[in-house]
């Protein structure tokens, strides 16, 4: 298990086991993560699992390919750290991801 925070608009924090090779999607509505709604199911197919990382986490995870990048459009707000938390599968590497919960999703 991986251990990753997800910080919610107000400032607190909610902390979780994440399994290794599954998805941060997965731990946040595994662990009902307040504003991760994750519409789809996983499918990149919609924005409403959009999250911002960490800067010193953002160039320690793969790059976004062109569909997450593309449905990233449709997030709100996105940024630079934007990134689709279906799109994340979680490896060891991971322990003390910190990622910030958007106040609200698309």
């Amino acid at each position: 298990m991986v251990k990753i925070t997800f910080v919610q608009p107000d400032g607190s924090s909610v902390h979780v086991d994440a399994k290794v090779g599954g998805t941060v999607m997965e731990a946040a509505v595994n662990n009902m993560v307040k504003g991760i709604d994750a519409d789809c199911g996983g499918a990149c197919a919609c924005a409403t699992c959009h999250v911002y990382i960490s800067d010193e986490w953002k160039e320690k995870l793969q790059a976004a390919e062109v569909m997450e990048s593309d449905m990233l459009e449709y997030a709100f707000e996105p940024d630079a750290s934007s990134r689709l938390s279906c799109q994340l599968r979680i490896t060891s590497e991971m322990e003390g991801l910190v990622i910030r919960v958007p106040s609200q999703q698309s």
